[in-house]
């Protein structure tokens, strides 16, 4: 698989990373420890080089998985995890970015990853109660003391992006873009190309409903998360259809799949673009890093450009609260 380089900071990995979040958190069924190493370690056989954790996810179970998978690929893999939130009785309770915070998770993560440095760590999101300089600080310190190589944020406004990359230059930013999540356009693209910051989409395959394997009567498990995700109530996934239709559209030309076409226009949208989709298949796995291949024409973009013009996205990406959390 190619690669790309993220920005200006030397950061190289593949065009297509994996997000680990699903393997055993947020979807539903979760794969056995056994299952998601076999998962991971075909994603490297693939060329895929990135691969996304966080202590929340689980909490904590998911980064021994990523951990104990990647051991015989260490110096050939980019391992991405986040700090920034309290952890109490195995749930997620407010961010936490204070620099103790930081320093906790950070021996944490080192501990269940099994490595001697972590080489992206982002903050998961903006803790309004600490200056974002603080935080860049702190990691700056760690990244001088060899425990971390390279800085990164999630889903940041951009003011926070220039106040953290003036402290400590900022590697990558991770936010959701997709073609139902086009918001980081509007200001957050410019600026990063600006500033030389790479950027890795997350949930580039809108949490599923991109694949063209969903719709209104799809039925999701009691303990998914996208069950509180106002895009996947029947009506706005009815509403988004065309979405779908158009995707699919554009995959019968190029022999390809909705998801395929989701992600390749990601990939060309700019260089420094490398979306992390997740999944617990092999057959998906081996679908989407075959989007790496596939390649969408000038006259392709312009004409799913002219189409997206005409459809309108119906929902929030997340609930009210969960929103005021994003673009702080």
């Amino acid at each position: 698989m190619e690669k790309r380089k993220l920005g200006n900071s030397g950061l190289e990995v593949s065009a297509i990373g994996f997000g680990c979040m699903g393997l055993n958190f947020s979807y539903g069924h979760a794969l056995d420890k056994q299952e998601s190493i076999s998962l991971i370690r075909a994603a490297v056989e693939q060329g895929v080089t990135l691969f996304d954790t966080a202590e929340v996810y689980g909490p904590y179970t998911n980064e021994e998985i990523v951990g104990e998978a990647l051991a015989p690929f260490r110096k050939d893999v980019v391992i991405a995890t986040k700090f920034g939130f309290n952890i109490q009785d195995g749930k997620m309770v407010g961010v936490n970015s204070r620099p103790e915070q930081i320093r906790k998770s950070v021996e944490g993560s080192l501990k269940r990853l099994n490595v001697d440095v972590i080489d992206l760590l982002y903050q998961h999101r903006v803790d309004p109660n600490v200056p974002i300089e603080e935080v860049a600080g702190t990691v700056k310190d760690l990244i001088q003391e060899g425990k971390v190589k390279y800085f990164g944020l999630s889903e940041p406004g951009v003011q926070t992006i220039r106040r953290a990359h003036a402290v400590q230059p900022i590697s990558a930013l991770q936010s959701e873009y997709s073609l139902w999540t086009r918001k980081p356009e509007e200001e957050v693209l410019p600026t990063l190309e600006e500033l030389g910051i790479g950027l890795i989409p997350y949930s580039p395959l809108g949490k599923g409903f991109l694949t063209g394997k969903m719709n209104a009567d799809s039925k999701l498990e009691a303990n998914d998360f996208r069950n509180i995700l106002p895009r996947f109530t029947p009506e706005a996934m009815q509403a988004n259809q065309g979405l779908i239709d158009l995707l699919t559209k554009v995959a019968v030309d190029k022999n390809a799949t909705p998801a395929q076409i989701a992600l390749s226009w990601l990939l060309e949208q700019k260089p420094w673009i490398a979306p992390i989709p997740g999944t617990t298949k092999l057959h998906r796995l081996t679908e989407n890093n075959g989007a790496a291949s596939i390649d969408l024409t000038t006259i392709d973009l312009k004409n799913i450009a002219e189409a997206l013009s005409k459809i309108k996205i119906e929902g929030e990406r997340y609930p009210e609260q969960l929103q005021k959390m994003v673009g702080l």
